[in-house]
């Protein structure tokens, strides 16, 4: 029978209880983490066979989410779900990168973690509780780690650092840190930021390693009480003597060998050296009845293997000899350009040495914005950047799938890079994305892509905050006071060295952070120093990119969609949609411009060009449009009674002339002086305690040209409601975000759009069943103006 235990601790105000023994015995370890109504399971399980094929640790860790947990049925056709969401395979990708250095170098079975969140509150967000849950059952379980670990978050809101902020305190924080580690180091970090100083940032790792201590005391308080013995696995190392003796035979050919420049031309001559050794190594000798190493042949390669990687290690930590010759805080050669493509809305092109990315950017529509479908509150992003790693970059051939962890999670990374800085909606109402293709790979193409990002939008003409660059920084350490930072990280210095530390930001401070190590931990001296010399990193950059745009184009491109904004009653939003969304989607079909409206008022038109905004602006404010005493209307016959003809002023909107308000004279049916379909020129009279609209037509008879030579003061009220409303009522002013995307511009209605209206000839004469009559002093009589239905 598994045994049971619960164990408790309060991380910055709020309780975490482990438990274990309820669910999921047959795991190598599985506990429960609780936190409100937020519940994480998580298993871990290795199996009892041995892999020899690889040369690998095969560690899986997988985030699973069911939208079950927060009491919803997935939207789409399909409800059983995919594969995970960007969200999800991040978060992955955090629980791995603090659990995988403590395994024993050469394990070779399969280790798979599973995250598995049951129940999620919103304000308890479930991410930390399963990496928690992660470190504890690896720690109880029989597989071997040298564990346990733990994690905090930590926000910064006003001034004040938070520990483990809430979902309502992370959207408005402007830190959002997760940091692992063990009881003496930090072990990942990973981090965006609004432009903070390298000094808070270390205050919040400080502090959250303070608070891990707490999680670690009470996952080794579980391991007492029910942990297991460690199992004892194969260890895959190569004999101290097999490194001696390709250490003697090649050592002084490796290092002439690695000292090269070239990346591609060092790695196919490593390649052939090391086919070379191992075949002369391994030859049976004249006489001799086998080869001196048969059997160990694998083992003779990882030998080789290893040696290279003390050669690098050797070279960089006594001589100070990186493999391309450069000083350990020295910058590749950096070349930027922009627009380098005609089509696309901005394009940039970033290289550092043999790294080389090209960035597009495409403006949408908001309604073009991601939704989010994970396990939280419903929501969208409206800032896309996505990554591609060809095999081609690293001189491969090999099929083309989709998107591996890997690029998921150098996407996000440089994605948060540049959040922070990117403008509002409100003051730049597109959605954004971005598509970085990496051309060339020999380090850091993440930080590459966060460049080329920065290229790309102030190409594209976005009011970006402030320009981000990014960098990385590798480490040879022999101990806390005997170690080589290596900025700017290569290839080799990645697969041979101990960390790959990740810094991107502006000149004002740290935008996102991802550390990676392959030790037991990373002293705070070494975070300390790599802040400081990635900022100066940092600066360089940008200063070489600056140099291929100064600053965000005053325009965006003429391909770009033209936005529109407005304002209108939140009580009208209904009469511009419409029933079933009958109206929406006619301006839509009539205009082309994608029309979205927020339960605020504000109005996003997206629209192919400025003339279809300006239309659709228009049909939007005639039917928000409302209607005052004292408006002038050029509006149209819609049906007759006895009592006065019902005139429509705008679409849907009508109003009543009476029989006696068509003209001075009398008459006993409006059917005298007009008929539907008939255009008439009509003012507001009053309007009555039921809305109900009472127009009259006396006094009207001037026509538009007389209005204008004698400057009549009802010209600016004169409203066609076939053609074009006025300004006042309901629409508010606009904003048109064509010709200068960060610009806010407020403008009045153009001017009317058909010009003035000639005098109706033959005023004292109309037609009648085919005849024509005039009657006596009728030309002396005021009649209506209005024109004969088309």
């Amino acid at each position: 029978m598994t045994p049971k235990a619960v164990v408790t601790v309060e991380i910055g105000g709020r309780e975490i209880s482990i438990s274990t023994g309820m669910l999921a015995k047959q795991a190598s370890g599985a506990v429960t983490v609780t936190q409100g109504e937020t519940v994480v399971f998580v298993a871990a399980t290795m199996s009892h066979k041995t892999r020899n094929d690889i040369d690998f640790f095969p560690l899986t860790v997988d985030y699973e989410e069911r939208k079950y947990a927060v009491g919803q049925i997935p939207g789409g056709f399909i409800k059983r779900g995919g594969r995970p969401t960007d969200e999800a395979v991040v978060k992955g990708r955090l629980i791995d990168r603090a659990v995988r250095p403590l395994f024993p170098k050469g394990m070779r079975n399969d280790v798979q973690v599973i995250a598995l969140p049951l129940s999620v509150e919103y304000s308890s967000p479930p991410q930390i509780l399963a990496m928690i849950g992660a470190s504890a059952a690896l720690h109880i379980s029989n597989i071997p780690w040298h564990g346990p670990v733990a994690a905090t978050q930590i926000g910064y809101i006003e001034g004040e650092l938070i520990i483990n902020p809430t979902a309502e305190q992370n959207a408005i924080s402007e830190l959002e840190l997760v940091v692992a580690s063990r009881p003496d180091h930090v072990m990942m970090l990973e981090a965006d930021a609004n432009q903070l100083p390298e000094e808070l940032i270390l205050r919040a790792i400080d502090l959250a390693h303070a608070e891990n201590q707490k999680v670690i005391a009470t996952i080794e308080e579980m391991r007492a009480q029910i942990g297991l013995p460690k199992s004892e696995v194969p260890l895959f190392l190569v004999g101290a003597d097999l490194k001696q003796a390709v250490k003697e035979f090649a050592g002084a050919t490796l290092a002439d060998a690695i000292q090269n420049p070239d990346k591609a031309s060092r790695e196919a001559g490593l390649f052939q050296l090391k086919d070379e050794i191992v075949a002369e190594m391994n030859a049976k000798p004249e006489g001799g009845d086998a080869a001196p190493y048969a059997g160990r042949e694998v083992e003779l390669n990882m030998a080789v293997d290893e040696a290279i990687k003390e050669t690098v290690r050797r070279l960089i930590l006594e001589e100070g000899k990186r493999p391309d010759g450069r000083g350990s805080y020295d910058i590749r050669d950096i070349q930027a350009a922009v627009s380098i493509l005609p089509r696309p809305h901005g394009s940039g092109l970033f290289q550092r040495g043999q790294t080389q990315v090209l960035t597009t950017c495409t403006l949408g529509a908001l309604e073009q914005a991601q939704i989010i479908d994970a396990l939280t509150e419903e929501s969208s992003k409206r800032y896309m950047h996505f990554y591609n790693f060809p095999p081609y970059s690293v001189g491969e051939a090999r099929p083309l799938r989709g998107p591996g962890r890997r690029e998921v999670g150098h996407g996000m990374l440089a994605e948060r890079a540049l959040a922070r800085v990117i403008p509002d909606k409100e003051d730049f109402p597109y959605s954004i994305l971005l598509y970085s293709e990496v051309m060339e790979s020999n380090g850091s193409t993440s930080m590459a892509s966060s460049c080329a990002s920065t290229l790309a939008l102030m190409d594209t003409g976005v009011p970006i905050k402030a320009p981000v660059a990014g960098i990385a920084t590798g480490l040879v350490l022999e101990s806390e006071n005997k170690y080589s930072l290596l900025v700017d990280i290569q290839g080799m210095e990645d697969a041979c060295g101990d960390m790959d530390f990740k810094v991107a930001g502006s000149e004002y401070g740290i935008t996102a952070i991802q550390l990676d190590i392959k030790i037991l931990g990373l002293p705070r001296n070494v975070i300390e120093d790599t802040l400081n010399h990635a900022r100066e990193a940092r600066l360089h950059i940008l200063r070489k990119m600056l140099e291929a745009i100064p600053e965000t184009r005053p325009e965006i491109s003429p391909r770009a969609p033209r936005i529109f904004v407005m304002d209108i009653n939140p009580d009208k939003i209904g009469e511009v949609i419409g029933p079933g969304g009958k109206t929406i989607k006619k301006i839509t079909a009539d205009t082309g411009a994608q029309v979205q409206i927020e339960q605020t008022g504000k109005v996003y038109i997206a629209a192919p060009d400025g003339e279809a905004g300006e239309r659709a602006r228009l049909m939007i404010e005639a039917l928000v449009k409302e209607v005052s005493v004292g408006d002038v209307y050029l509006g149209k016959v819609t049906r007759l009674m006895s009592f006065g003809a019902f005139v429509e002023l705008l679409p849907g909107k009508e109003g009543m002339v009476p029989v006696g308000e068509l003209s001075g004279k009398r008459v006993k049916r409006p059917e005298e002086l007009v008929k539907v379909g008939d255009e008439v020129r009509v003012r507001v009279k009053e309007i009555d305690n039921l809305g109900r609209v009472n127009l009259t037509a006396r006094g009207l008879e001037q026509t538009l040209e007389s209005l204008q030579s004698t400057g009549g003061g009802e010209e600016d009220n004169i409203i066609d409601a076939m053609d074009r409303v006025g300004g006042g009522g309901g629409g508010g002013g606009y904003r048109d975000r064509g010709d200068r995307g960060g610009d806010r511009r407020r403008q009045g209605p153009p001017p009317h759009r058909g010009g003035s209206r000639p005098p109706r000839e033959n005023s004292g004469t109309r037609e009648n069943s085919g005849t024509t009559e005039t009657r006596e002093g009728e030309d002396d009589l005021p009649k209506p103006q209005f024109r004969p239905k088309r």
